[in-house]
């Protein structure tokens, strides 16, 4: 595993970076990063930095509309969401 792949790795297997990625995976309608942080009581901050980790690495786009930014899964996001969701059920 290269040292990029290292970073992204942490990021993804801490609790609130996780159940995001699972979060937007199970959205029923648009989701926003304030709606996110919401979802998975983190700040606002804490969540857009972790979101343009994401979106760096591939897994998540924004879609600007306005001032709010809707939040949607790329392929690869949707493959990890599932794999985390897949592990949390082994536990």
């Amino acid at each position: 595993m290269g040292l990029k792949n290292k970073k992204i790795f942490k990021i993804l297997f801490r609790e609130k970076p996780a159940m995001m990625l699972v979060e937007l995976r199970n959205a029923k309608s648009e989701v926003y990063a304030s709606s996110l942080a919401k979802n998975v009581d983190c700040t606002y901050s804490h969540v857009v930095k972790i979101l343009q980790e994401m979106q760096r690495e591939g897994l998540i786009d924004f879609d600007k509309q306005g001032r709010l930014k809707l939040l949607t899964l790329t392929q690869k996001g949707e493959d990890v969401a599932n794999a985390i969701d897949c592990v949390r059920g082994a536990l």
